[in-house]
């Protein structure tokens, strides 16, 4: 039996909903033939950077601009399939001399979201929602509700430890996945063994240790490598990862070879789509350590995937992190980012708390390969 209950999601407009960088950038190259041509890789901050890129700002005060903004591909079916999954608000923040034009737009594109839904003004962290889906760190960081989450772009690439998704998909599966969890449905996605086992949890929580110990106490779990830009981790790792460059990672992701892509202390990680595949074609299981924010990118592309968190105490957590060998900058990053993380066992499937590396990994094998279900926190 369901509990009957209704999310409500705030959702950002401005490059959530419709362009507006990328609109900008389009018309600042037709207005001062920039050469090469401005690209939005060069917004990779949000707020003036006293580069070239400063240039869109001026279109933002033309209220022709806000007439024209174009709706991102998709987002209308995101909305409609959004609208059956929970209830909608708009928080927007934009000049109030351009307010009745964004409602317009808003009410034009969008007719699933009521029209007292509407919310106007840059403090959303007054929206009493369940959920806020936006691109600005700023706002996801400030915001109160249970689960703010990512859009990922690239002036938010540096963002580390909260929620985050690549797109509509992911975004809709994640929502999923916390909808399930106010209610009283098992966390199992079936009662088949999984395809794919995703190890999620906070830097220093022993994901590759004990990944490491599956490995060797079930040779039905393959590894699955993946894609990074930290040298550190891709090239003196667990060969876990292949280490490449910050333009070959994009330029593999932007193709789609890679599917899957987030942002950790300043680096890129992902996945091919093909390299699951294969280890699937050949009969195993998948085995991989990820952040949520990939490991609801799986969920999104693949059936039966399955989810672990692992639990670790914070002293323990602490003194890993600070054993590392990475660059006080990291350490910092990863510290700040631990108490977002530990909410993200309330997303995953099952938790399991790591006092050795070699029990959590048996626990698990006996939870997600036996009738004794692992322990959920």
């Amino acid at each position: 039996m369901k509990r009957k209950f209704r999310l409500a999601t705030a959702l950002d407009i401005d490059d959530v909903l419709m362009e507006c960088v990328p609109y900008a950038i389009r018309l600042a190259n037709e207005t001062y033939k920039f050469d090469p041509p401005l690209t939005i890789y060069e917004v990779d901050r949000w707020g003036k950077l006293g580069t070239r890129a400063d240039v869109i700002f001026e279109f933002f005060k033309d209220p022709e601009f806000f007439r024209t903004q174009p709706v991102i591909r998709g987002a209308k079916e995101f909305v409609r399939k959004l609208s059956k999954m929970t209830e909608i608000f708009v928080s927007t923040s934009v000049y109030p001399e351009f307010m009745s034009i964004r409602a317009q737009r808003i009410m034009e594109e969008f007719p699933e979201i009521p029209q007292d839904h509407i919310y106007m003004g840059s403090r959303k962290d007054k929206i009493d929602v369940d959920i806020l889906f936006d691109d600005g760190m700023h706002n996801v960081a400030r915001s109160n509700a249970q689960y703010p989450i990512l859009l990922r772009r690239p002036w938010n690439q540096h963002a580390t430890g909260v929620l985050a998704v690549n797109n509509y998909e992911e975004f809709l599966k994640l929502v999923e996945v916390i909808s399930d969890g106010y209610t009283s449905r098992s966390k199992r996605e079936s009662s088949q063994q999984p395809k794919i086992v995703v190890l999620v949890g906070p830097s220093g929580s022993g994901k590759t240790q004990v990944a490491q110990h599956l490995l060797k106490m079930s040779k039905e779990f393959e590894k699955l490598v993946s894609y990074t830009t930290d040298a550190s981790v891709g090239l003196h790792g667990e060969g876990w990862y292949h280490y490449i460059s910050v333009d070959a990672f994009r330029q593999m992701r932007d193709s789609g070879e890679i599917f899957e892509s987030t942002m950790y202390a300043g680096h890129n990680y992902g996945s091919c789509k093909e390299s699951v595949q294969s280890i699937l074609d050949r009969g195993h299981h998948v085995l991989t350590v990820m952040d949520i924010c990939g490991a609801m990118a799986l969920k999104t592309h693949f059936s039966n995937v399955i989810t672990v968190f692992l639990q670790r105490e914070k002293e323990d957590l602490l003194r890993n992190l600070l054993e590392k060998p990475l660059n006080m900058d990291e350490k910092i990053n990863r510290i700040m980012a631990l108490e977002a993380e530990q909410k993200n066992a309330d997303i995953c499937d099952y938790t399991v708390s790591v006092t050795t590396y070699e029990k959590a990994a048996k626990e698990i094998l006996n939870g997600l390969f036996s009738d004794t279900p692992a322990g959920k926190a």
